[in-house]
């Protein structure tokens, strides 16, 4: 049974990958912990959310003696913190020789180059960086299982990524177009007006500027315009992606892309069907659709997925899964 301690437990993701590991029997939580200076350390994790009532541990902080301990008894850790916080714990703690799952953007770049520009900060380590995979995990499986640094995408990445990857030799020059849409957890759980529920009207934001557009054109080796929208729902993300394919692409050829997901338990692929976000909320799952029109040789799919899950702790479990080969 492996432990694992989990850095920012307090979050919406750092929550729901805590109910993930409670619940797997190969696995059992070392810890979880907040910052030093955060209001909710010593609390119940069930009075942040009641509905993890069934969940009987508390929030410490991550003291020096805390991070002393998780390196002796602990077997990964899983960082749901800033981006600003995981680059030095991240490293910290892989340096230390545990395994590192990172919910933050600071190692899904591999060009060190990238980060001052989309994340404000240089990175300092580079042959940590250097060793980072990135945790798509039904396609870097076997990266996945022999790196300690693993790199969990982005919520938006992972929608469009799981659409789009199988079509890469099909792809013209023609830049996909995603049009994404996300339940407002995905701002996280500090309270800020613009993300107040009652505030919150369907609205597109971080036009042509969004650090998710740089991942998700990295990872798919091709340029896209992204265009992420806030809607007025808890949790979820539909994505709808407008593609030209190459000259004489054809249905089967298309079907055959996506039959790469066949053997992917968690991917479900249909034609002429589009999801729905309420088909795959609270679930593991990616749910996509895709129709083609011959004529103009565009491709529309939509991609939906839940935020908190596939687009964060389910996947980061799929990884922790994968990586202890269990």
């Amino acid at each position: 049974m492996k432990s694992i301690a989990i850095i920012g437990a307090s979050g919406y993701t750092g929550a729901q990958i805590t109910s993930l590991i409670y619940a797997d029997a190969n696995l059992k939580i070392q810890g979880l912990y907040v910052s030093e200076n955060s209001l909710d350390k010593g609390k119940p994790l069930s009075e942040l959310y009641p509905v993890y009532s069934h969940i009987s541990l508390c929030l410490s902080p991550l003291s020096q003696e805390a991070k002393t301990l998780i390196v002796e008894q602990a077997d990964a850790v899983v960082l749901a913190t800033d981006h600003n916080v995981s680059l030095h714990l991240a490293a910290w703690f892989y340096e230390q020789g545990l395994a590192v799952f990172d919910l933050s953007g600071a190692y899904r770049f591999a060009d060190k180059a990238l980060y001052p520009k989309w994340y404000g900060f240089e990175h300092d380590y580079p042959e940590v960086l250097s060793n980072a995979v990135y945790g798509l995990a039904e396609w870097n499986s076997a990266e996945i299982a022999d790196s300690k640094m693993i790199a969990v995408p982005g919520c938006y990445p992972t929608a469009s990524l799981t659409a789009l990857k199988p079509l890469a030799s099909l792809l013209t020059s023609t830049l996909p177009v995603i049009n994404a849409v996300s339940g407002v957890t995905g701002a996280g759980r500090k309270a800020q007006l613009q993300t107040s529920f009652c505030e919150v009207s369907l609205t597109p934001y971080g036009v042509l500027g969004h650090r998710h557009q740089p991942e998700i054109a990295t990872q798919l080796g091709q340029e896209v315009i992204f265009t992420p929208h806030l809607g007025n729902f808890k949790r979820g993300i539909l994505a709808t992606i407008t593609t030209q394919l190459a000259a004489g692409t054809t249905e089967a050829d298309i079907a055959k892309a996506y039959s790469f997901y066949d053997n992917a338990p968690l991917v479900t692929v249909k034609h002429n069907q589009f999801p729905k976000v309420d088909d795959v909320v609270n679930t593991p799952n990616c749910h996509l659709g895709w129709k083609f029109d011959l004529q103009t040789g565009y491709l529309v799919v939509a991609s939906a997925i839940d935020n908190l899950m596939k687009g964060a702790a389910s996947q980061a479990h799929q990884c922790i899964k994968i990586h202890f080969k269990y």
